[in-house]
């Protein structure tokens, strides 16, 4: 395991790959922005005070001075620790008395490829503060962070837990502009579909079919999280705060409904396109008989009187007359027939 530093070696905050963050409210209800690391301490003694620190570290390995605040300054437990830092897994959320570690996630769809993408959030919320972690920008982050910077006095007054809830019903929100572009791109294939079978649509029916799969995977366990967050009583959760979490909840709930209405109708767009495809092999196959039909009667004719059955020599040596031969061969060619059709009609193929 990984030698963690003491506080004497603290990592240098310039040198650092990781870029910390600090948004400050003291108890006095002063805003400061860009609180600076040095004085992180100072601003979780406040317990009056508000404090979020957002950590966006570079994927790979993970930074020192991500490991050194969470270990050293937070104090958290190195398991919730090395669950942030090293490992990605499914939404939960674990309770360690005096704070809570979760794991959230938010979507977004390639708009060239229609893949689903997860972006991961590891969070830990105290009594005033709450610590984000994660190791690619997160869209409704910056726009929290934004939004703060205009308005410093309001966004922050009401506590780290109210504050947690603004950050997930952000990223539901982008969860949701997903399902959106997701179902925008089922209604362009079915189209596509009636107008070509072409491999590419295919492709893109199974990618949409696997991105919705994966979604529906990741809002079950995002709805116990939610769940549990509007419901159980945690210290670090004021019980004025949960009905925000319940509406967060009900969003939720909708996105999982919709995400499994998603894959009903990527499967009835799948059903549709093998329809269609069989279909038109159907009419291919049919004009293809029509052709061989039509050629049937020059095949026999020229096929039967070919052959040389009153000539001067035949192809082999026989003792029967040529009458004879001439009579048998009709025979086994109208009772050839007559014996498939038998068949046919025991084995039920009409």
């Amino acid at each position: 395991m990984k030698t963690v530093p003491v506080a004497s070696d603290r990592p240098d905050v310039d040198s650092s790959n990781c870029a910390v963050r600090i948004l400050y409210r003291d108890g006095a209800g002063e805003m400061h922005l860009k609180w600076p690391v040095d004085r992180l301490a100072e601003a979780i003694g406040d317990e009056r005070g508000t404090v979020w620190v957002d950590m966006e570290d570079q994927p790979g390995e993970p930074d020192p001075l991500a490991e050194y605040l969470l270990r050293e300054v937070f104090h958290f437990h190195p398991l919730a620790v090395e669950d942030a830092l090293r490992e990605s897994h499914i939404p939960k959320i674990d309770d360690w008395d005096g704070y809570l570690y979760l794991v959230f996630h938010s979507s977004r769809i390639d708009p060239k490829t229609d893949d689903l993408y997860l972006q991961e959030l590891d969070v830990f919320l105290g009594p005033n503060y709450l610590v984000t972690y994660h190791e690619e920008p997160l869209e409704f982050l910056t726009e929290a962070r934004r939004a703060i910077e205009r308005d410093p006095r309001d966004r922050m007054q009401h506590g780290a837990d109210h504050l947690l809830f603004r950050f997930l019903d952000r990223s539901v929100d982008q969860s949701l502009a997903a399902i959106e572009v997701l179902d925008e791109r089922i209604d362009a294939v079915q189209d596509a579909v009636m107008a070509d079978l072409g491999p590419a649509n295919l492709h893109q029916i199974f990618r949409i079919k696997r991105s919705a799969i994966q979604l529906q995977k990741t809002f079950g366990p995002q709805r116990d999280v939610l769940n549990k967050l509007s419901r159980d009583p945690y210290n670090v959760v004021r019980e004025e705060h949960r009905v925000y979490f319940r509406d967060v909840y009900d969003h939720i709930v909708r996105i999982h409904d919709i995400s499994e209405s998603l894959r009903d109708l990527i499967a009835g767009t799948l059903d549709t396109y093998l329809s269609v495809t069989s279909n038109r092999t159907n009419e291919i196959m049919k004009t293809l008989t029509m052709v061989t039909v039509m050629f049937m009667p020059m095949s026999f004719l020229t096929g039967f009187f070919g052959m040389n059955f009153f000539g001067d020599t035949l192809a082999f040596e026989t003792p029967l007359p040529k009458y004879a031969l001439f009579f048998g061969t009709v025979a086994i060619m109208g009772l050839s027939p007559v014996v498939m059709l038998v068949l046919a009609r025991r084995r039920r193929w009409f």
